[in-house]
């Protein structure tokens, strides 16, 4: 099925918001409760212009602004850091917060730039690194009640994902050295993150699991396997990877005891790029091991995989676990960067079991390119049933809602001007989560530094 730009446009209600794919979007519930139960929507409605000028949503919806960069942290430790990216939400632990929910925030620093997350003692990496994650505690109503750094001394901290056992795992989208942009340690790694107690599990990088331009993670709730995606910038573009634990099993600091990284292999198949026909299929899916792991001398992605070898993709971005199987993304192609061939946004699914591939969704403008709609990013389950897509294309920005049944409508729009009247400019967003009891959707806006509560009427489906 395919929906074009100006379908979308009538369904949502929303002008100039527009999106376009193909594929069976019933694919991508299976296995979940509301596949399952049959639930699914065409939206909430039109967009509702916000007259403070911060968040259109539909109407019976409303926001919350939970943190802003610059912004003193309630710990004291400095202000709110810039480049709100990836983020989850996590069920507060016994003890007495019962209700209370934990917030985990990357942000995407470099060396030079906005607001760095401050140094603090026993949770930083490199001091000259300005990345890392906040975490913030709000109490069963809503409110923020702590908001502390959670990792410090990291770089380009872009996504990540949970685990099973209650943490984050918190990606650096960079490959830089020792040496490099002043930094005094290698760069490239993932951290686990304790949202309830950073200092369980400090700042140790998780070096057999790659280093390498990391974007997000996936973890096999059952075998334990962590799924990476790698966006790389330039050609060879980056590789689709899995982490075979030692301790499969998880837990709270297990992943320091290293495992086995291997990379994906289609057969036959050089660039996921080439493929274009949704509903594709391959079996026989291939790991190889990587040689070098910590890249020592060489990035993986231009590392010797033998005669055969490895399959790039460019702008692997989010990845998730759904039902049986991992979903992960390309965000884009561009045949003029290097890529095999163009396309807005691929979703794959790849099956554990079967050692099966399968392109699910292509994404796309059909009409018009300076419109909205195209190079999904982060994406989640929504408890209602459906997708939450963080757009990070040209124009407006916005989140949007992809049902089961292949209808895709405007959530949420930033109407945060960063440009100016003459020609507007709006950030990105990411990270999009929602709360354990599926009744909030929490969202970032990259720039400025937003994170907004969302909460309506979820579950009139």
């Amino acid at each position: 099925m395919s929906v074009t730009r100006r379908q979308m446009m009538a369904r949502s209600g929303a002008l100039g918001a527009g999106i376009a794919f193909t594929g069976a979007l019933s694919e991508l519930f299976a296995g979940t409760a509301a596949a399952q139960s049959g639930l699914g929507h065409s939206g909430y409605g039109p967009l509702i212009p916000d007259p403070d000028g911060l968040l259109d949503l539909p109407k019976g919806f409303r926001y919350r602004v939970l943190s802003r960069e610059g912004d003193p942290l309630r710990s004291g430790e400095g202000k709110v850091p810039s480049n709100h990216d990836g983020m989850a939400a996590f069920a507060g632990r016994s003890g007495g917060r019962h209700g209370q929910v934990h917030l985990v925030r990357n942000h995407e620093n470099r060396v030079t730039g906005k607001i760095g997350v401050p140094t603090v003692e026993g949770l930083t990496y490199d001091p000259m690194g300005k990345g890392g994650c906040t975490a913030l505690t709000l109490d069963r109503r809503g409110h923020v009640v702590g908001e502390r750094v959670a990792i410090a001394g990291t770089a380009v901290n872009c996504a990540g994902g949970p685990t099973p056992w209650g943490t984050w795992l918190t990606c650096e989208e960079t490959e830089d050295k020792a040496g490099t942009n002043g930094y005094t340690k290698d760069h490239g790694f993932i951290f686990e993150v304790d949202p309830t107690d950073p200092h369980r599990t400090g700042a140790v990088p998780l070096t057999a699991m790659g280093r390498f331009q990391h974007e997000a993670i996936a973890v096999d709730p059952r075998r334990g396997v962590v799924y990476e995606t790698e966006d790389a910038f330039e050609k060879p573009f980056g590789l689709f990877y899995r982490f075979l634990p030692h301790k499969p099993r998880g837990g709270i600091g297990s992943l320091r005891a290293g495992g086995h990284l291997q990379a994906m292999r289609v057969p036959g198949v050089p660039d996921l790029s080439s493929i274009q026909e949704t509903g594709a299929t391959f079996d026989g899916i291939e790991w190889v091991d990587v040689p070098d792991p910590l890249a020592a001398r060489t990035p993986i992605r231009l590392q010797d995989f033998g005669p055969k070898g490895i399959t790039h993709a460019q702008k692997l971005e989010g990845c998730y676990w759904g039902g049986t199987s991992v979903y992960f993304v390309s965000s884009f192609a561009r045949s003029a960067e290097g890529s095999a061939a163009d396309h807005y946004g691929q979703i794959w699914r790849y099956d554990p079991a079967g050692h099966r591939l399968t392109l699910v969704i292509v994404f796309g403008p059909d009409t018009d390119v300076q419109l909205p709609g195209e190079s999904p990013d982060n994406i989640c389950l929504a408890p209602s049933g459906g997708l939450m897509v963080s757009e990070d294309g040209n124009g407006a920005q916005h989140v949007f809602g992809v049902t089961r049944r292949g209808e895709v409508y405007a959530m949420a729009r930033n109407a945060q001007n960063i440009g100016t009247a003459e020609e507007p400019e709006w950030g990105e967003f990411a990270g999009v989560t929602f709360s354990p009891d599926g009744e909030t959707m929490y969202v970032n806006c990259y720039t400025p530094g937003t994170t907004f509560a969302v909460t309506g009427p979820w579950r009139r489906a």
